[in-house]
């Protein structure tokens, strides 16, 4: 059986780490102690064996007195140590806001699917610093994570439990030879994704990812990691909120990972027509005489200007053509968004010919790269057929 690594800090939580090992290796789990304090200390006798990390940079350490970098220094190392472990079965942290940083890091550096669980003092604020793009369980300590009391028992427990369960229980590899193809969806182009669906379910296995920031970059993600080698990447909503201050940023890594990978491409231009801000009131005063619409409660969305879809469209071609793989990328005529479209509160033909003719004025066109324009809608079923029948000629 893989091992449960328990990440903490020897120096100022043995007790506690020394509590959840112990639940651990009485499930029958093996467990791996990974101390990343940034001081030696005695250690905790135990059934499991422990890594200090400093250890692997005794120079550094003997001589730092700037906690700040002793603690960068501590990410970098475990960031690269636990992808190496080979019997690494699950990850749990527990610890501060110091401790929750170093930990998320390496548990960020983990596959998809591996069981990472957190225990921190700061889980019940905005985690999406630490978690990322990926599948981390951060779960509030309540108390602070010092001492083992009937509180501080209780949460570590159940923890501890909970990673060991993961690990005791996990579900067998789905019984499906299908490849998986990833797409990238929005409300707004919903009904695109649908189609291509009904179109490729029985040849692929679609995995859809919200297009909100962290979808983007958990997309990235997959692609790096080796588990995406199709996509139809149809919505790049992301990059109106990179460019345009929007609260849905992707990053500017959006799409490196294509041209890291150089798997084949077909993506397109949904909802590019939009920027995406919380209620109303958070809009930017700069903005507040734009074409704004409430989407929802704590969604409003600005559509973008012929200016600004220039630009994203110079930005958008420039990083096609940096992709060594196949490329189509298509160009809806009819419209980038449900609500782009006649009759709709963002149809702006105007617009939309401003980001389709950035986009063929900077993008290298040859017989792997092509910029595909299609007399339909985004959302309608002849744009979803053309978007597979592109997939296809570069796929099979």
């Amino acid at each position: 059986m893989k091992k449960a690594y328990v990440i903490g800090t020897l120096d100022t939580k043995q007790h506690e780490i020394a509590f959840v090992a112990d639940i651990l290796t009485g499930m029958g789990i093996p467990v791996c102690v990974v101390d990343v304090g940034i001081f030696p200390c005695e250690q905790v006798a135990g059934n499991w064996g422990v890594v200090a990390l400093r250890d692997q940079d005794r120079a550094f350490f003997a001589g730092i007195t700037d906690r700040g970098k002793a603690l960068e220094r501590i990410s970098q190392l475990l960031e690269a140590f636990l992808p190496s472990c080979a019997d690494l079965g699950g990850v749990m942290g527990m610890g501060g806001s110091g401790n929750t940083a170093v930990v998320t890091r390496g548990m960020r550096a983990l596959p998809v699917g591996t069981p990472k669980l957190m225990v921190s003092t700061v889980a019940s604020g905005d985690v999406a610093p630490y978690v990322g793009p990926t599948d981390i369980c951060m779960m509030p300590s309540v108390a602070d994570v010092q001492g083992i009391n009937r509180i501080t028992r209780r949460i570590l427990g159940n923890a501890a439990h909970a990673l060991g369960g993961m690990l005791l229980h996990s579900l067998p590899p789905a019984a499906d030879s299908r490849e998986l193809v990833g797409m990238t969806m929005f409300g707004v182009t919903t009904p695109c994704v649908q189609h291509l669906c009904a179109l490729l379910e029985a040849d692929y296995e679609p995995l859809v990812f919200h297009a909100t920031g962290t979808g983007g970059r958990a997309f990235e993600k997959l692609v790096d990691s080796g588990m995406l080698h199709h996509v139809l990447d149809m919505t790049l909503t992301e990059i109106c909120d990179l460019h345009m201050g929007g609260n849905m940023s992707a990053g500017e890594d959006r799409l490196g990972a294509i041209i890291r990978s150089g798997i084949p491409y077909v993506g397109s231009v949904g909802a590019l027509d939009m920027v995406n801000f919380a209620a109303m009131p958070t809009v930017p005063e700069k903005y507040r005489d734009r074409n704004l619409y409430v989407h929802n409660a704590n969604v409003t969305l600005m559509r973008t200007t012929p200016e600004e879809n220039a630009r994203m469209g110079q930005w958008i071609a420039e990083r096609l053509n940096r992709m060594p793989g196949a490329v189509r990328f298509l160009l809806p005529e009819g419209g980038v968004s449900a609500i782009d479209a006649p009759g709709m509160p963002f149809y702006d033909p105007e617009a939309d010919a401003a980001l389709f003719s950035a986009l063929e004025t900077h993008f290298r066109q040859d017989a792997r790269h092509q910029l595909l324009r299609i007399p339909a809608h985004i959302n309608d079923p002849a744009f979803a057929a053309a978007a597979v029948a592109a997939f296809r000629q570069i796929t099979n």
